[in-house]
């Protein structure tokens, strides 16, 4: 049996409500709301993953083991993204003293 090896990541947009709605029916759970992840293989959604509570949604006659571990890779990432601030905000911050010491004169 081949198993597609190969998959795509991305932010869920308004257009895929329909495709995270039949994954939950799918598997069995309710849907997933708020900002999600969707894992597609061969060009169509085969998983998701909520950003806000990290629940995954899956296509239980796909084979969707290592795209859901990826699809938590990726949550990972894209959440510790938004927890740091850019990286000219912390080079500010570091020559920028937040509380500075008074001058003793």
């Amino acid at each position: 049996m081949f198993s597609s090896n190969t998959h795509a990541i991305r932010l869920a947009t308004a257009d895929d409500e329909p495709a995270l709605r039949r994954l939950a029916a799918l598997d069995s759970r309710p849907a997933l709301s708020g900002p999600a992840l969707v894992g597609e293989i061969d060009g169509a959604p085969a998983a998701a993953l909520s950003l806000t509570d990290g629940r995954v949604v899956a296509d239980p006659f796909v084979p969707t083991a290592r795209l859901a571990v990826h699809l938590r890779l990726r949550a990972a990432g894209v959440l510790a993204h938004e927890r740091e601030p850019s990286l000219a905000a912390r080079i500010r911050a570091a020559l920028i003293p937040v509380n500075p010491r008074p001058q003793v004169a």
